[in-house]
């Protein structure tokens, strides 16, 4: 079932005509409103992406970003997005974290979903990374990675026979009470006092790992409750707030499970006995299973980390079946804070998580998710000389971390990887300040005239401007004036105008906006009026000014 997005309904506003948003019907017929709210003085402007000349920018695209669970309710957003924009771009919401569960179960419904009618209106979709340090299935890698059980014998540990002892005191540990040695039922026993707690076993080093079994014979002459600790652990039993329990005259076999506390090396089982009566023990008896997990081994953790690489790539083009064909296919894999000897940036490693190139190793990561990518994406209906991957990283323009993306994406294709493209995120502010502003601007040129040196295909993407005064402070949607909003959407149209001239034709994969409309900042192509419809800014006319070349 479609959506037709509005009924369309006049309102009377401060001399201007709008259209309401707020209703919607369904329909079979699929039809997308040229716009979600056409205002004066910008309600004469056709959709922003026909703006674009396709013969003199044969590659060049516009994007929009938003989520798969707005897309899926085919209502505002949705609208504004596929009648406006070229392609779909959704973010983290279809990267494996968000799918994938700890075991490894994939939930591709609401992408199956979206896609499904991305085909319906012949719409397009700019994929996920693929491959990334966040927004990743943690839980399933680490459930992979996880130590493998094996095999393991009970081992026999320290053995105490009462019955050898002599008639007299005891010469365990006594922390509380009275306990001694006492002929009874005809052998010699460990008698333990009222309001008494007694290490019956002790003296062996306690593994934390280890699970510990511990055996031994009790009598009471009449009923009574006491208390099991473990090396530090407190060990509950059947009855009430953790008791163990004997029924009086006959001798009762105990049988203890427990694992040592954390930080507890010195092995003992103490028991605790309470006011009800005393409580005679015979032989004790303690062993343990060893850990029952072992590492696994460099090529296994190789394997399993190739397994899930693969798994992964076959989970989502299966999927897709060729439909989006252009992905970024790692995403910020630079660490800003780790140099290589030759001064580059190295990649992103970890001690706690799984990232995929500890395992593939820093310069077959690329090439090997590259690898099983591609050949997913042709094995599930995928035509080969379709399918675009980029490396999506922010930040660049910094200039060491722009070379040390260039280093690695040279050594990633001279491994045999199929880097198609950049997609640069951005971060960008206008400044009323004219010094900071003009800074703004040449940061700006230096970066597109460094991405154009790459010889690689160039998306801009997160491209939201928010605004900021002289003295640096942020100028919210809520207070920005009308002069301020044209100075944002000038800078808006100076950074479309700049990149489709210094981006070389054949290499432009296009822009893709952050946000449509107006957060806490004045990023939108539209702002929301009182009853929260869509409003058409100044900077939707510099979109469709710059992107016709005005």
């Amino acid at each position: 079932m479609n959506t037709l997005f509005r009924n369309i309904s006049l309102m009377l506003a401060a001399g201007a005509i709008a259209v309401s948003c707020a209703d919607y019907n369904e329909t079979n017929n699929y039809t997308a409103e040229p716009d979600p709210t056409v205002v004066v003085p910008y309600k004469d402007l056709a959709p922003v992406k026909t703006y674009i000349d396709r013969v003199q920018y044969p590659n060049m695209t516009l994007g929009a970003t938003l989520k798969v669970s707005d897309f899926n309710k085919q209502e505002l957003a949705h609208a504004a997005a596929v009648t406006n924009f070229d392609n779909v771009a959704f973010g983290s919401t279809l990267m494996s974290g968000a799918i994938v569960n700890a075991r490894g179960v994939m939930n591709f419904l609401d992408m199956n979903d979206l896609l499904d009618h991305v085909k319906e209106i012949g719409g397009e979709v700019f994929g996920s990374p693929l491959f990334a340090n966040a927004n990743q299935a943690d839980e399933w890698l680490a459930t992979l990675t996880a130590p493998i059980e094996i095999p393991v014998d009970f081992v026999e540990g320290k053995t105490v026979d009462f019955n050898t002892m002599s008639v007299g005191a005891y010469d365990g540990t006594i922390e509380k009470g009275k306990a001694s040695i006492v002929k009874y039922d005809n052998q010699n026993v460990l008698r333990i006092n009222t309001k008494t707690d007694v290490r019956i076993v002790e003296g062996f080093e306690a593994d934390p790992l280890a699970k510990y079994t511990t055996t031994f014979w009790a009598r009471a002459d009449k009923d009574l409750s006491f208390t099991i600790t473990f090396s530090g652990q407190r060990v509950d039993g059947p009855a009430s707030e953790g008791k163990w329990t004997i029924k009086q005259g006959k001798w009762t076999k105990f049988v203890i499970e427990s694992q040592s506390a954390a930080d507890e090396t010195n092995g003992y089982l103490r028991i605790e006995n309470g006011l009800n009566g005393v409580l005679y023990i015979q032989k004790v008896q303690v062993g343990y299973f060893p850990d029952n997990h072992r590492p696994q081994t460099a090529q296994e953790l190789n394997d399993t980390i190739n397994y899930a690489v693969n798994a992964w790539c076959n989970g989502v083009m299966n999927i897709n079946q060729g439909c989006i064909k252009s992905f970024d296919l790692i995403d910020e894999a630079l660490d800003p804070n780790a140099e290589l000897e030759n001064g580059m940036l190295d990649l992103k490693h970890s001690t706690d998580k799984i990232f995929w190139q500890d395992f593939l190793g820093s310069e077959n990561y690329a090439p090997a998710v590259a690898k099983a990518a591609s050949r997913a994406f042709t094995e599930y209906g995928g035509e080969a000389s379709e399918l675009k991957f980029f490396i999506s990283e922010s930040g660049l323009d910094d200039a060491k971390k722009i070379e040390s993306l260039k280093y690695w994406i040279s050594i990633w294709d001279n491994n045999g990887a199929k880097i198609d493209g950049i997609n640069a995120k951005l971060n960008l502010f206008y400044s009323e300040d004219a010094a900071t502003q003009a800074a703004n601007e040449a940061t700006l040129k230096t970066l597109l005239n460094n991405l154009a040196g790459t010889g690689k295909m160039v998306r801009l993407s997160n491209f939201d401007i928010k605004y900021q005064d002289a003295e640096g402070k942020s100028v919210t949607a809520a207070n920005i004036t009308e002069a301020q909003r044209q100075k944002l959407a000038d800078f808006y149209g100076f950074v479309i105008k700049q990149y489709m001239a210094i981006i070389p034709n054949d290499k432009q994969a296009g822009i893709c906006k952050g946000n449509m409309v107006d957060t806490g900042d004045p990023v939108g192509l539209w702002s929301k009026d009182k009853s929260q419809d869509w409003v058409r800014t100044a900077t939707y006319k510099a979109f469709c000014d710059a992107l016709s070349g005005k």
